[in-house]
């Protein structure tokens, strides 16, 4: 029988931790049968001084999206008034 990991997930230590802004911990989860990535930050509440796990998800199969640059035909600056006679 192979266990069921539907709607359940992971975060461990992350070891690897190069700068800062890096996640302290990093897993993977599956919601509705969506594999997603999970990174968590240690942090602290500026308020009340309790220490807290910020998470952060995305799904593991997306390739990274690049805006699509609105393109330039070099004639942004005419003036579309012109008479014509």
């Amino acid at each position: 029988m192979q266990y069921d990991n539907s709607n359940r997930g992971a975060i461990f230590k992350n070891d690897d931790k190069q700068q800062d802004n890096h996640p302290d911990y990093k897993g993977s989860l599956n919601v509705n049968g969506v594999d997603l990535w999970v990174s968590g930050w240690l942090k602290t509440s500026e308020k009340t001084g309790k220490k807290f796990l910020s998470l952060s998800v995305k799904p593991k199969d997306s390739a990274p999206v690049k805006k699509a640059s609105k393109a330039s035909s070099g004639f942004d600056d005419m003036n579309d008034d012109v008479p014509f006679n």
